[in-house]
């Protein structure tokens, strides 16, 4: 175990046994996890922002454990069994480069844990604080009748508004069937199937003569030159849900020309569009897009009415 002193060197060199055997506690692996991921130079942006955060979620939903824990617990002894899971997702994450809610199998969003895989973006959209806020500057006296979730992906945002708001009613739309069947174990996980109907769909196409008062869409947005040059961890992420053409606006554009024709006439269009909100900016100066702002950080969404789709309809055709 002599690798374990030289502060430099990565201890993955060891077998698992040999590392497994030599931790005790909760609290050695929580120690270990970051001090190896500070080690790989990892990359965190699917819901921690370091390594510490990281082996905290890691070691946590390793065990089942929720992220409020008493804090004794971490000098709790574990089971060889315990110890053998830790090691293993370290040197998958370490490895691999995959992002931790795959190897969990799980991410949280505005609050709710949802089923994640390969077939989905992992849940990180900044619009979760609008959800838990119940879209209530647009809807003070009453929240959205119908909402519809466009480019759903793992259907975390349309599942975690019909929670948030238990009368209202969610199609859930993606062209992808693959994402759809996460989208259905999601909608089954949290029991809003009375509510919440999943609709393979290429943007509206599949959905006519329905009308929403409320849409709302994380579409692909990542223009060509962030595509390849994104850290090894969104490898792992559909390309098909990030990539969206030069300036990252193929899919919103499309979606800024046929929204109106499903908004209710008070309705309101929230679509997310990342670092390609300049690109927008450019395309349509005219456009008077309202960019929101997040306590809890994210840029790049924007907010129109149906009367300025109106307005603008002739800039988006």
């Amino acid at each position: 175990m002599a690798a374990f002193n030289d502060a430099s060197t990565s201890t993955l060199q060891l077998a698992d046994s040999e590392l497994r055997d030599g931790f005790v506690t909760l609290r050695d692996c929580l120690r270990w996890a970051a001090s190896e991921f500070h080690l790989a130079g990892l990359f965190y942006g699917h819901g921690t922002d370091s390594a510490w955060d990281e082996a905290v979620t890691l070691t946590l939903g390793a065990l089942h454990l929720p992220w409020n824990i008493d804090p004794g617990v971490l000098d709790a002894r574990l089971l060889p069994m315990e110890r053998a899971r830790i090691v293993a997702l370290v040197r998958a994450r370490v490895e691999t480069r995959r992002p931790l809610p795959y190897l969990l199998g799980e991410a949280f969003f505005a609050g709710f844990p949802f089923s994640v895989d390969e077939r989905v973006l992992i849940p990180r959209s900044p619009i979760a604080e609008l959800i838990e806020h119940g879209f209530a500057a647009w809807f003070p006296a009453e929240p959205p009748a119908r909402v519809l979730d466009l480019c759903t992906g793992s259907g975390c945002i349309g599942v975690a508004t019909a929670l948030h708001l238990p009368a209202c009613e969610v199609d859930l739309a993606d062209i992808s069937p693959e994402a759809l069947e996460v989208a259905r174990i999601n909608i089954t996980r949290h029991d809003v199937g009375a509510r919440v109907r999943a609709v393979e769909s290429d943007l509206f196409d599949g959905l006519v003569g329905r009308r929403y008062d409320l849409i709302v869409s994380n579409p692909p947005y990542v223009d060509a030159r962030d595509l390849v040059t994104m850290p090894a961890e969104y490898r792992h992420e559909p390309t098909l849900a990030l990539g969206a053409g030069k300036d990252g606006l193929d899919i919103v554009r499309r979606i800024l020309r046929q929204a109106r024709e499903h908004l209710a006439d008070d309705g309101v269009l929230i679509v997310e569009v990342g670092n390609s909100d300049r690109h927008l900016e450019a395309a349509f100066p005219e456009v008077p897009f309202l960019w929101l702002e997040f306590e809890r950080g994210g840029q790049g969404v924007f907010a129109l009415t149906a009367a300025e789709l109106d307005a603008h309809g002739a800039s988006f055709a």
